[in-house]
């Protein structure tokens, strides 16, 4: 079996319209996690489409309750106990269907097509991602009979709404139901909409909290306009003395360490955020950085939210109390456990001791990258993905989370959260993979079980026409 045949397969499959028709019927199931009374679709998509799914290639699926929220899917299949095990995460779940906000002809639980384009909730997160890695799995059996590994999917059906219960789930099966040598998973723009992606890691996310509470309730402006410190303007100016004008960030503990190799693996990167995607703008945040540098291998600091008073009902008051929502986007090498210290220490310093500092209550999450030179990075498997003569598409972290941080593969694949795309699915969103060495790399499956797996998600050539799904 030659890798070509299977990837015509693949190709074959959405070029016939067979993947419309499962990702169709995918899309049918109104599963956000977002809207209670719709609870019963979550497990229905489990129980009637991945567990029917998943029985023709072989996988003997088992859902599991979460007493913290919606129920998972831990899906198996076992060729050989000394093969490589690859654990493939995907979720069900979407955000809330909106269905009255959707233009006319539109509807979140259909699925349309419209000129290359394709409409529904989860085309793009995240029912067309692991319909794609399902496919390619079917595509290899196919072909040879085998995948050449063992193969474990995970689905999970609360991601939307904060992935309650996963890690408890990953903790508890880490030895056993879930132990893995390899982690695959599925979820977030790509660098680009036509540009085939292989994330080394994740931006972590730190959640900050700035509150000035002065005094109980608003005093009228006029007659204690000038008497009163003013909680607004104090935030304001201890928000500008956080970053410059621009954007570039003056805490000095904040400003992470920029290895070489990860400077060169950015040199050729253009950021584009596609057709449907904001214009970047060049000249915010760190100066001395370009734009790729700056999102992939670089921190930033973010106000989300900024309330005092009543905004819409303004009256003429002085607010007893502001409160800024914020959020530190941050990369390895920044130190995790001095984040909210050395704001503490910086707003001192600036005069600022009436603003209190706290973590914010929701969105903490790790961050990750892989070194360029890890072995594993230059591997012969990995560098003979791209084409003859073209750079493998490596980026040093992905801008967005990864979702799969928990899952329990290795000590190792929970640090890298390794992200790798297969342009030819129709998403612009990627697929991901965590590129670790395993146990088997010296054995005769190595070379056979990568190469199959990963070298078609990372190739690089020019872009077939295909339908590209987009979530609205």
């Amino acid at each position: 079996m030659s890798r070509a045949a299977a990837i015509a397969r693949a190709h074959s499959y959405f070029d016939s319209g067979a993947f419309l028709v499962d990702l169709r019927r995918r899309v049918a199931i109104p599963s956000t996690s977002q809207e209670p009374e719709r609870a019963g679709a979550l497990r229905r998509y489990l129980d009637d489409e991945m567990v029917p799914s998943l029985a023709p290639l072989g996988f003997t699926s088992r859902v599991l309750d979460n007493p913290s929220g919606p129920p998972f899917l831990v899906a198996e299949r076992k060729e050989d106990d000394a093969a490589v095990t690859v654990l493939i995460y995907g979720h069900g779940d979407t955000v809330r269907g909106l269905d009255d906000l959707w233009r006319g002809g539109l509807s979140p639980w259909v699925l349309t097509v419209e000129g290359t384009r394709l409409y529904g909730r989860g085309t793009a997160d995240n029912k067309g991602q692991h319909s794609v890695n399902i496919a390619a799995l079917a595509a290899v059996i196919a072909e040879r009979g085998r995948l050449g590994f063992n193969a474990k999917i995970l689905i999970e059906m609360g991601e939307e709404v904060g992935s309650a219960g996963l890690r408890e789930l990953c903790a508890e099966h880490k030895h056993k139901l879930l132990q893995a040598d390899l982690l695959i998973a599925s979820d977030g723009p790509r660098i680009a909409p036509d540009r085939p992606t292989l994330f080394l890691g994740a931006r972590g996310g730190h959640p900050i909290d700035l509150v000035v509470d002065l005094r109980k309730g608003a005093h009228h402006s006029g007659n204690w306009g000038g008497l009163l410190a003013n909680p607004s303007i104090i935030l304001a100016h201890a928000l500008a003395c956080i970053t410059d004008a621009r954007g570039t960030i003056q805490v000095l503990e904040w400003r992470p360490p920029l290895p070489a190799s990860v400077r060169r693996l950015l040199a050729d990167v253009e950021v584009d955020g596609g057709g449907n995607g904001p214009t970047i703008d060049r000249d915010w945040a760190e100066p001395d950085l370009t734009p790729a540098e700056r999102v992939f291998a670089w921190n930033s600091f973010e106000v989300l939210a900024f309330t005092a008073g009543t905004p819409d009902r303004p009256v003429n008051a002085i607010p007893g109390h502001a409160r800024a929502h914020c959020q530190l986007r941050y990369v390895v090498g920044t130190d995790v456990d001095d984040i909210i210290p050395a704001l503490r220490r910086h707003l001192d310093r600036h005069g600022f001791e009436k603003v209190e500092v706290r973590r914010g209550e929701r969105g903490v999450f790790s961050a990750s990258r892989l070194d360029p030179e890890d072995p594993w990075s230059i591997s012969p498997p990995v560098r003979s993905s791209a084409r003859p003569g073209a750079r493998p598409p490596f980026f040093p972290i992905s801008a967005d989370r990864c979702p799969t941080t928990p899952l329990p593969t290795c000590s190792a694949c929970a640090r890298s959260g390794s992200r790798t795309l297969m342009p030819d699915a129709p998403s612009t969103r990627r697929t991901n993979i965590c590129l670790r060495r395993s146990r088997a790399k010296g054995s005769a499956r190595w070379r056979d079980c990568f190469g199959i797996l990963a070298s078609p998600a990372v190739r690089r050539r020019r872009p077939r026409k295909r339908r590209e799904a987009r979530a609205l």
